[in-house]
């Protein structure tokens, strides 16, 4: 049953409003739209010039201020940064109806929960925090893809006082995105996402800048093949975005940075002692986990 004062929808669908109308709460849009999950879709967001991208190209059918968006909308996700989680949460949480179910889709979870405490307080049962492990390295609204969360992983990091219902809401919609939806711990989830998500994007952006900033960058860049575009592209990605993932999850990125030092000091020595065998052998076996993770991930 929809409160009173809620936004009518002829269609009977929930109403879901968007605040960071981008690449990835723009495509979460995208696909319910097309999968019929949603009624109208409300979005709001920092820059005018976005939100009317959006509503140009079917993403969303109104632009609203961050009051209308918690008065009307039966379910609300924040895409935007992670730093901005607690001011957003803070706007939002005066207007909130009882009914709303609210998640994230920041790719750190300990500071958004601890932000969530603080904004929502006695509503935090309300916010669900949440991560779609997916991805690319343009922004905004052009950039939406219906298909980006198809066979992909989304991880839900639920709060005790969440309800079932909340949880179920939001595992319902990331499947009908074409989501798998798993769930874990807040602290978990930023270890192993430290590991497999942001260290790679931080040693891609800072390999860019150093090639980047060498005399000869020029001749370096126009030689640069395949190997150097895959192993650049992540670091075209929000430095806005990546800066605050790097900085709410320090600890973890900092204990995973040693061991990546650990790990290119005992490349260097093989190769700084002509150790052929030492490096064929370390070689190897990087070469052997990336197949193999490749032949389970499909991501290969």
């Amino acid at each position: 049953m929809r409160e009173h004062g809620s936004e009518p929808d002829a269609s009977g669908l929930p109403v879901l409003a968007v605040v960071g109308v981008g690449l990835i709460g723009g495509s979460f849009a995208a696909a319910l739209r097309r999968a019929g999950a949603v009624g109208r879709i409300l979005g709001a967001g920092r820059q005018p010039h976005t939100l009317e991208t959006a509503r140009r190209l079917g993403l969303i059918d109104e632009a609203v201020s961050l009051r209308e968006a918690a008065e009307r909308a039966d379910v609300i996700l924040l895409a935007a940064p992670v730093g901005a989680t607690q001011v957003l949460l803070e706007g939002l949480a005066p207007f909130l109806r009882d009914s709303t179910v609210l998640t994230d889709a920041g790719s750190t979870k300990f500071n958004v929960v601890k932000a969530a405490y603080s904004a929502l307080g006695e509503r935090v049962g309300q916010f669900v925090p949440g991560h779609p492990i997916a991805g690319a390295e343009t922004t905004g609204p052009e950039s939406a893809n219906a298909e980006l969360y198809h066979d992909r992983v989304v991880v839900l990091t639920p709060l005790p006082e969440n309800t079932p219902e909340a949880r179920a809401t939001l595992t319902r919609l990331w499947e009908r995105c074409g989501a798998r939806v798993v769930s874990m711990g807040a602290e978990a989830h930023d270890r192993a996402l430290a590991c497999v998500s942001h260290v790679p994007h931080f040693l891609a952006s800072v390999y860019m800048e150093q090639v980047a900033a060498s005399r000869d960058s020029d001749l370096r860049m126009a030689l640069a093949g395949s190997g150097f575009r895959d192993f650049t592209r992540i670091a075209a990605g929000s430095p806005e975005m990546w800066r605050d993932i790097f900085l709410a999850n320090r600890d973890a990125m900092l204990t995973e940075l040693a061991e990546v030092r650990n790990a290119l000091e005992t490349a260097e020595r093989y190769v700084r002692d002509g150790d052929a065998q030492g490096l064929y052998d370390f070689l190897e076996r990087a070469a052997l986990a990336r197949r193999l993770w490749g032949s389970r991930s499909g991501l290969s």
